[in-house]
C-alpha cells in the first residue's frame, strides 16, 4: 500500500505542476539589463582591475622643450600652408611675423630633422627623417597660387 500511495502523491504532483518558459534577464545594461546596475558593475571591474596606468613625471624644463616645438611646428604648418595656396606675406609689415624658414631650411627637433624646401615653383617638399632608425618620410605639398 505504500507503493501506490507514493506513486499516487507522484502523479498528483506531476498534474498540477504549472510549467513556465525560462526567461533570461541580463544584469549588465549594455545587453538590456536594469540601467541602476551599470555604476555597480563599473565600481566593481575598477575594484578588480590590477593594472595602473604609469604615470611619467616630466621637468619644467622638458615640459617647456616640448611647448617651444609644438608651437615651431604649427608655425612652419600655417606658413606651408599659407605658400603652398599662394598667401605671401610682407616681412615689412607690422601685420606679419618673420618666416620661420628662408629659400630652404632644416629643423632638428629630439631624433628627428625636418627639412622644408621650398626653391620648386610647382610644390613645397617636407622631409622629415629618424636619424635614429634612419626612416626617412617625404610630404609634398603642391602650389595652388
Amino acid at each position: 500500500m505504500k507503493k501506490t500511495t507514493i506513486f499516487c502523491l507522484f502523479l498528483l504532483t506531476v498534474f498540477f505542476t504549472n510549467a513556465s518558459e525560462l526567461v533570461y534577464k541580463p544584469i549588465n545594461p549594455s545587453f538590456g539589463g536594469n540601467p541602476m546596475n551599470g555604476s555597480f558593475l563599473l565600481g566593481k571591474a575598477q575594484a578588480q582591475n590590477k593594472h595602473k596606468a604609469s604615470l611619467s613625471k616630466k621637468s619644467y624644463a622638458e615640459k617647456f622643450q616640448e611647448s617651444l616645438e609644438r608651437a615651431y611646428i604649427n608655425k612652419m604648418v600655417r606658413e606651408i600652408t599659407d605658400l603652398s595656396f599662394g598667401e605671401t606675406c610682407d616681412v615689412a609689415s607690422e601685420e606679419c611675423d618673420a618666416s620661420v624658414f628662408g629659400e630652404d631650411s632644416i629643423f632638428t627637433s629630439g631624433d628627428y630633422e625636418i627639412q622644408i624646401i621650398t626653391s620648386s615653383s610647382d610644390s613645397i617638399t617636407v622631409q622629415i627623417t629618424n636619424s635614429v632608425t634612419g626612416e626617412v618620410t617625404i610630404i609634398e605639398v603642391p602650389r595652388f597660387g
